[in-house]
Parts: structure tokens; C-alpha cells; sequence
């Protein structure tokens, strides 16, 4: 066990409430991470996640645009947004992923909660805290730490994790004022708008998308977007349009009822057997088989 700007930590340990699919969940894993393995496409969650980094420096992109975050930041990601985290080259990266996820039916009266979560949904859900307000935070994930290696009985340990996260949140809500990060800017303008670009992407994605109607949108040439699109995503356009839309309606079958073919137009598609064959190449099943496959599933693992 080590201790990393007073944050507790050790390599491979894990805590786990529940599944996914009971009426309360939680895992807590302390893991790192290499460049080596860095996810290729964003992915996205049924449930609430926290990134937390230990190491110096990484990446996590969020709808479509890189942020750069630094040890003891904290990334709160809502579901259904996509993500991804990008290690550097070198030394494995540490890092603590919190998952978690509340069902209505755990409570009376939902209004707290959602002042709870209210963090999770702003602009930008990055947190870096001064030196005062860093150790409150970390002095109640460390209670959390320090408790789970406890021999308990199961119902009492589920019961006093979740009241010291709830108090982890309510911290985290208090202290929100006194957040001082902010992004650092690209170096290069025109990576800097080809990510401009990949936003759109992710909040127009269930309307008309080609890369003439993005060359149009945004005032440049449409072979000039394509070379630079591909240079900087690693994927075309069409790819990464198709790929926004497929990760959109994977969220939707595992958390709806509504018709494949309802959701297949809804987030984008015109052509029903266009949509299945697309979905089929990046996912390798079929949205129905994806759908009877349930919610533990490899693209909501977190690298």
C-alpha cells in the first residue's frame, strides 16, 4: 500500500457491492494502466463513473474532445456519455475507477440525489482542487479505502460504503466553488477544430451527417477535412459518425424497450439494413443478440 499525494492506493485491489444488475452497485478498482492499451474508440456506461488519476499526467477524451488531466483530478462521467482515457508512453499509469449506479426504487424521495449528481452534468466534469480542498476529498475516499479491507458482513458493508460515498459526493458538491481546472489548449488550430468537429459529431449525430454537410458547417474544404479528420481521430469521417451512432444505440437497447428499428432512426440511420450490417462490423453480433447479452459487457470496461 502507497500513498500518492496522501491518496491511498495499491495496485490491484478492488471493492464490489452488488452487480449491475441489483439495486445497488458499486466497484472501486485501483489499478494502472499502459499506452499499449489505450481503448481505440470512445465507450460509454450504464452507470455513473469516476476517473480518478494517481500518476502525473494522462488524457481523457469526452464527447469527442481530448482534456488533459493531471494526478489527483477527478473525472465524473454520467451514463451514456462517451469516453475514453489515453495513457502516455512509458511507466504504466495509476488510477482508481469508481463505478456506481442508484435505481429509483432505493429511495423515497429522489431530489436529493439528483443535487447529489448535479456535478456529474456540468459543461466540463473535471475537478482539480487547491491543496486545502484536494485533502477533505481524499481523506473521505481514503475512509472508503481504508474500510473496505474490513471483514464485515455483506448487508452492513453494503449499507456503510454507500453512506461514505454519499458523503464523498456531498463533498465533492460543496467544494464544486473552489474547482480550479481548466483545459489546456492545443498547440495546433487544426487539431484543435477537427475535435471542434468530433464534438459536433457527438451532439448532432441522430441528424444528417456527411462530411460535405461538416465541410459546409464549418467553413472548409471537404478534402482538406477528410486528410485531417483521418490524420488527427484516426478515423474517417464516415467511421467516426457511424461509430457515435452505433455506441448511442447500444446505450438505448440495453436501456430501453423500444424497437430496434425505433432506435436504428432515431439515432441516425435511414436504411434499417444498413444499420444491422453496420452494427454487426463494429460489434460483431447483432443488435439483438447485444440486447439478450445484458448489461456486462466489454465496452462498458474502463481501461
Amino acid at each position: 500500500m502507497v500513498a500518492d499525494n496522501s491518496l491511498l492506493y495499491k495496485k490491484g485491489h478492488c471493492l464490489t457491492i452488488n452487480d449491475i444488475s441489483h439495486s445497488l452497485y458499486y466497484y472501486f478498482d485501483y489499478d494502472e494502466r499502459s499506452f499499449d492499451i489505450n481503448m481505440p474508440f470512445q465507450h460509454l456506461h450504464t452507470f455513473f463513473e469516476l476517473f480518478i488519476l494517481i500518476s502525473p499526467q494522462a488524457s481523457h477524451t469526452v464527447e469527442g474532445i481530448p482534456y488533459t488531466v493531471r494526478s489527483g483530478d477527478i473525472v465524473l462521467l454520467r451514463p451514456s456519455v462517451l469516453h475514453r482515457s489515453e495513457y502516455p508512453k512509458g511507466n504504466p499509469s495509476k488510477r482508481i475507477i469508481i463505478s456506481f449506479l442508484y435505481p429509483e426504487n432505493l429511495w423515497d424521495n429522489p431530489e436529493p440525489y439528483k443535487k447529489l449528481f448535479a456535478p456529474f452534468y456540468e459543461a466540463v466534469p473535471i475537478f482539480r482542487f487547491p491543496p486545502k480542498q484536494q485533502q477533505l476529498i481524499n481523506e473521505k475516499l481514503n475512509r472508503i479505502y481504508q474500510y473496505s479491507f474490513q471483514d464485515e458482513d455483506f448487508d452492513l458493508k453494503s449499507l456503510m460504503v454507500h453512506q461514505m460515498f454519499l458523503d464523498f459526493l456531498y463533498t465533492l458538491r460543496q467544494l464544486q466553488p473552489y474547482n480550479t481546472y481548466a483545459n489546456e489548449p492545443l498547440k495546433n488550430k487544426a487539431s484543435q477544430k477537427i475535435y471542434t468537429i468530433a464534438n459536433y459529431i457527438h451532439t448532432h449525430y441522430s441528424g444528417p451527417l456527411t462530411l460535405n454537410s461538416l465541410a459546409k458547417e464549418f467553413f472548409i474544404s471537404s478534402y482538406y477535412l477528410s486528410h485531417q479528420f483521418k490524420e488527427v481521430t484516426g478515423y474517417t469521417i464516415t467511421q467516426y459518425i457511424q461509430m457515435t451512432r452505433v455506441r448511442n444505440v447500444q446505450y438505448l437497447l440495453l436501456n430501453t424497450n423500444e424497437k430496434i428499428s425505433k432506435l436504428a432512426e432515431d439515432c441516425g440511420f435511414n436504411s434499417f439494413s444498413q444499420f444491422n450490417r453496420i452494427f454487426q462490423k463494429f460489434t460483431r453480433q447483432s443488435p439483438t443478440e447485444f440486447r439478450k447479452n445484458g448489461k456486462r459487457l466489454d465496452f462498458e470496461k474502463s481501461p
